[in-house]
């Protein structure tokens, strides 16, 4: 395996190990340690059966084992007719593996399970000041400005 080389891996319920490693790579890649690898993290159990289930999707790029990339993503089935949509929930790339296509790459692999599973579109928010995502998502896809709002649960 060349020095920059990294596969790409469809992460289902026993990838586990994997899925903790992603979490903390997203951690370290966003400066949120705490939101991705701190007390509240989930247990075994519960990301077994989130990697074992239908709507979760999660792909990971790996360099000799390690989690170098990882995109997090939720399929949304419709009711107004029968497809779904697949949600980027989160999408990043260790600093030192940056710039190498992999993030072009884990967006490849989940075209195509978006195809197997019938879904019509892909989406994804980017921070307006998160020029590198900005340029990666106009460059495969078309922009849409839009608001997003957070609602409070009591």
């Amino acid at each position: 395996m060349a020095a920059d080389s990294f596969t790409i891996r469809v992460l289902r319920s026993d990838d586990v190990v994997l899925m903790e490693g992603m979490s903390a790579m997203f951690g370290q890649a966003f400066n949120e340690p705490e939101t991705y690898v701190g007390a509240a993290r989930p247990r075994e159990a519960y990301l077994r059966r989130l990697l074992g289930g239908d709507s979760f999707i999660a792909v990971a790029a790996l360099q000799r084992g390690e989690v170098v990339g990882g995109l997090a993503a939720y399929e949304l089935r419709k009711f107004e007719q029968e497809r779904s949509e697949i949600y980027i929930y989160d999408l990043a790339v260790s600093a030192a593996h940056r710039r190498r296509g992999i993030a072009t790459a884990l967006i490849q692999q989940l075209k195509v399970i978006a195809a197997a599973r019938g879904a019509y579109v892909i989406y994804v928010q980017a921070d307006l000041e998160d020029s590198p995502a900005i340029a990666l998502y106009t460059m495969l896809g078309t922009r849409e400005d839009v608001l997003h709002f957070d609602i409070p649960v009591p």
